[in-house]
């Protein structure tokens, strides 16, 4: 009995960090993110390198905050307006092949 008491006090008090359940949600944007970025590192010329800069801080703004966005009760929302506004700067979603659309 004393050793399944100490194991169950060793769970609760058990202080290292869990993998949040969100994580999935976060690494499925960061993907969708990370597209952005190449599709905009591919069109880098047709930039200034001052707009590409900027929009490249931003991407890597967002991207550092996923976790934090996907606990949001929002999240969907919040998240997949920011991946428009970024698609739209990127055009990601012309570059997409049709046959592989859902």
């Amino acid at each position: 009995m004393a050793a399944s008491r100490n194991r169950v006090s060793r769970y609760l008090t058990d202080s290292r960090p869990h993998e949040p359940v969100l994580r999935p949600l976060s690494n499925f944007y960061r993907e969708e993110f990370v597209k952005c970025q190449r599709c905009l590192d591919a069109q880098r010329e047709f930039y200034s390198a001052r707009a590409f800069s900027e929009v490249e801080q931003a991407l890597t703004k967002v991207m550092a905050q996923l976790d934090r966005l996907c606990a949001k009760a929002d999240a969907d929302q919040v998240v997949s307006r920011l991946l428009q506004q970024f698609d739209t700067v990127a055009r990601l979603s012309a570059w997409s092949d049709p046959r592989h659309t859902h």
